[in-house]
């Protein structure tokens, strides 16, 4: 008598589930630009989605906490000058953006830690170098301030924002680039093409160091990314339009590890990948559901584990970080699914009895400090990202405000401050005049008393140090 063996893991019973209502965020009006990119990007502070806006693109970026509905006149992020294409939050600085558009540009925005006030247009630093729209953006995973671009123009710059430099550059693809990912230590990034190649390339080299020719089939754009082990996960379309995964060995890329047909639908499939849980999620553009998989070492490698399906389709997807999860719910991922006027969060628990901290479930994962500096990683160093425990629950650090150093001084020059002798006076009513010059004296009288304050606090000091006291 034949008996089947289930297949023992942690993860075979995870389970997703949509928030409350009043916990998710209305009355957003996602993008409508033609562009696979995902439209959302979340960290353990904010959520940031590309709207529609007139007159240019912009981004919307919530703290958190500030769910229920948007205001209509939020206040929204609006450097650039054409649609925004892709955004990426800094993994070493939760207050640290980039964003790409159709204007060419790509830009770094530092977000203050409360709700914006006021528009925010004036970016830390404008990355020039493309000579079209530029549609992805990526931060390096371990090196402080690294950030790649690539744009429709076949072109890859890898920058150091803190200087404002492009550090390297590489044309290695004739046509478009439809995504790119960094390996765990980001000495290495895989690309997909439309010339239907898949290509492992050695940024520091200059050079393409493995590539396979049609990895799926189907002529549709295809999505790759890397896993923990060194693999690359890749999705993609069969010759007869059937929707497909793979997972492939980048030092063997004659026969792939694992193979497997899913659907027949149009809608690109995104994968957002757990290195601590070995676990991708599928999010296809225009489904309801999503699909997610375990990646092991044992036969057939890719293991599909469950479906998380809802009414409406999704637009858009954001990925939670692990440092951003409830592990006090057996939490191990969050998705932010994007609908056509609103965000809905998705929390994949593992169910257990249990209220103590689950070790297995939360092994130490990727922290916000950085492992190197721009400098060592483009001498050649690679170091795997410095890991922190999740076991008190994670607690963001402060936030460190992006300075940019620019090289030539001239290209800094401070904005020029106008003295009240510039300022025509004559415009101003009388009682504003007297309430502004007021306020100024006392502004005046107060930084005074407080130097006075240092003064005598300096003495007493040196008085104690001195040994008079």
């Amino acid at each position: 008598m034949s008996r089947s063996i289930v297949r023992q893991s942690k993860f075979r019973h995870v389970f997703g589930q949509a928030v409350k209502a009043e916990q998710g965020y209305d009355d957003i009006r996602v993008s409508k630009v033609t562009w696979d990119s995902s439209f959302c990007a979340v960290n353990p502070k904010f959520l940031a989605v590309i709207v529609e806006s007139s007159g240019g693109g912009a981004f919307l970026v919530l703290p958190l906490s500030k769910t229920g509905r948007v205001d209509k006149n939020y206040p929204l992020v609006i450097g650039h000058s054409g649609p925004v294409l892709d955004i990426d939050w800094c993994p070493h600085d939760d207050n640290i953006l980039a964003s790409c558009s159709e204007d060419c540009t790509a830009m770094v925005w530092q977000i203050p830690d409360h709700a914006l006030t006021r528009p925010l247009s004036d970016p830390v630093v404008v990355l020039e170098g493309h000579s079209k729209r530029v549609g992805i953006v990526s931060w390096h995973p371990t090196a402080r301030n690294i950030l790649l671009t690539a744009g429709s123009d076949n072109l890859i710059i890898i920058w150091n924002v803190g200087t404002g430099e492009p550090l390297i550059s590489m044309d290695d693809h004739p046509d478009l680039i439809y995504s790119v990912s960094w390996n765990r230590n980001g000495s290495l990034f895989c690309t997909t093409c439309k010339d239907r190649r898949l290509r492992v390339c050695d940024p520091r080299k200059r050079e393409v160091v493995a590539e396979r020719l049609a990895p799926h089939e189907g002529i549709r754009p295809m999505r790759a990314i890397f896993t923990r082990d060194g693999n690359i996960f890749t999705t993609g379309f069969t010759r007869m339009s059937q929707r497909e995964l793979g997972l492939w060995d980048p030092t063997n890329f004659e026969e792939p590890i694992a193979l497997l047909e899913l659907d027949t639908s149009n809608g690109v499939l995104l994968p957002y990948y757990d290195p601590d849980a070995n676990m991708v999620y599928l999010c296809g553009k225009g489904d309801s559901s999503v699909r997610y998989f375990e990646i092991t070492e044992e036969p057939p490698y890719v293991h599909y584990l469950n479906t998380f399906s809802s009414k409406e389709p999704q637009r858009g997807m954001g990925f939670m970080p692990k440092r951003g999860v409830d592990v006090s719910k057996c939490e191990i991922a969050r998705l932010y699914k994007l609908l056509d006027k609103k965000c809905e969060p998705i929390t994949m628990t593992v169910p257990r009895k249990s209220d103590l901290f689950q070790d297995d479930l939360y092994p130490d994962t990727a922290g916000p400090e950085p492992a190197m500096e721009p400098e060592e990683w483009l001498d050649g160093r690679d170091e795997d990202p410095i890991l922190v425990s999740m076991r008190q629950g994670y607690m963001p650090p402060k936030s460190r405000e992006l300075k940019v150093v620019k090289k030539n001084v001239l290209d800094s020059r401070p904005t020029t401050r106008r003295s009240m002798s510039t300022l025509d006076t004559n415009s101003l009513p009388p009682q504003l005049l007297e309430r502004l010059l007021e306020e100024i004296q006392n502004l005046k009288a107060t930084v005074l008393s407080q130097e006075k304050r240092i003064c005598d606090l300096e003495n007493k000091l040196s008085q104690y140090t001195n040994g008079s006291a």
